[in-house]
């Protein structure tokens, strides 16, 4: 599976805001760019996702910013990557349901839908809180410290 940059830098600005949960003081996009070494224009078409997607509010202005809609405990990894990248496993930009093979591929579309799980049961489970917290599920803390993880191939 291959991360975008921006899902990985749309989870890391939704983690600043978690970290700052405050809609009494919204974080600036300036601060959040700044804290995560995000380029201030990329952040910006970014936010305006997560805006569209209900993730974050906004509030234009000298006392204005950005702040996560609801509690960061409500809002999962997957649900970020999917309001700047959409669906979390497809296959030429169809839904692994969605497709056939024929002859000695036909199994195929089994390992599709399989990835698709496994991906959805890591990302649906780690929270915006959790990330913040420093405390990740058990099961996901498992297989990120299983050596051969750190393996590239």
């Amino acid at each position: 599976m291959r991360v975008s940059a921006k899902a990985d830098y749309a989870v890391r600005a939704a983690i600043e805001l978690a970290a700052s949960a405050d809609a009494e003081h919204p974080l600036k996009g300036e601060a959040i760019g700044a804290a995560q070494g995000i380029p201030l224009p990329f952040l910006q078409n970014i936010l305006a996702e997560l805006r569209h997607a209900g993730i974050v509010h906004s509030k234009r202005g000298a006392d204005g910013g950005h702040w996560l809609t609801r509690p960061a405990d409500e809002i999962t990894i997957a649900d970020v990557i999917r309001a700047v990248d959409g669906p979390l496993a497809n296959v030429r930009g169809a839904p692994a349901e969605e497709l056939t093979y024929q002859g000695a591929a036909e199994p195929l579309q089994s390992v599709w839908l399989a990835l698709r799980a496994n991906v959805r049961e890591v990302l649906e489970s780690v929270s915006l809180a959790d990330l913040v917290d420093r405390d990740l599920p058990q099961p996901v803390l498992r297989l990120s410290e299983d050596p051969d993880v750190r393996r590239a191939r």
